[in-house]
């Protein structure tokens, strides 16, 4: 028999991208506000895989990642999306998102990125969100998966989620009691 555990906090990590970098501030600001301070932040990668997003958004797209300081329950993630969601929305111009925001917990084990939308390898996590596991870590670097976005699979975003794991379990050993 597997007995219930209760999981460890997750580092808490937040990637936007948008076309018009002259809003990241204000991007940071809100995300800020809601979820801590910010303790890492990722490099600007150009977001050039699809063209999904162009003619909502424009191009070229351009990504960052912020980790947050304050570890958070796993089991937050559906909420942690809809709060983004609503930031989202508050950047939206003439029904056009002008940014797209991404939010993921980040575990010993893999990265978990939230969605509202299904297929099938995500998992329903409640309130109308899905899990969408992006990468494994095993053998001491994150594994991509046959659906793990090709932003999330380029060397320079695996790099920075190396340096946020490293940070988060120093993290985690100073918050255990």
């Amino acid at each position: 028999m597997s007995l219930p555990q209760t999981p460890k906090p997750a580092k808490l990590l937040i990637g936007f991208f948008l076309n018009d970098r002259t809003l990241a501030d204000s991007v940071v600001r809100k995300l800020k506000a809601a979820f801590s301070n910010i303790d890492l932040v990722s490099p600007w990668f150009e977001f050039d895989y699809t063209s999904y997003y162009t003619s909502e958004m424009g191009s070229p797209l351009f990504r960052r990642v912020l980790g947050f300081s304050k570890l958070v329950p796993q089991e937050d993630l559906a909420d942690i999306k809809l709060l983004t969601n609503e930031i989202e929305l508050s950047f939206t111009k003439n029904t056009h998102r002008q940014v797209n925001i991404d939010p993921g917990i980040l575990s010993p084990e893999r990265f978990v990125l939230a969605t509202g939308k299904n297929f099938t390898h995500r998992i329903y996590i409640g309130k109308r969100m899905f899990a969408d596991l992006t990468l494994i870590y095993r053998k001491n670097s994150f594994k991509t998966l046959p659906w793990t976005y090709p932003d999330y699979a380029a060397a320079p975003m695996l790099d920075f989620l190396w340096s946020a794991r490293k940070k988060y379990l120093v993290d985690l050993a100073f918050s255990s009691p």
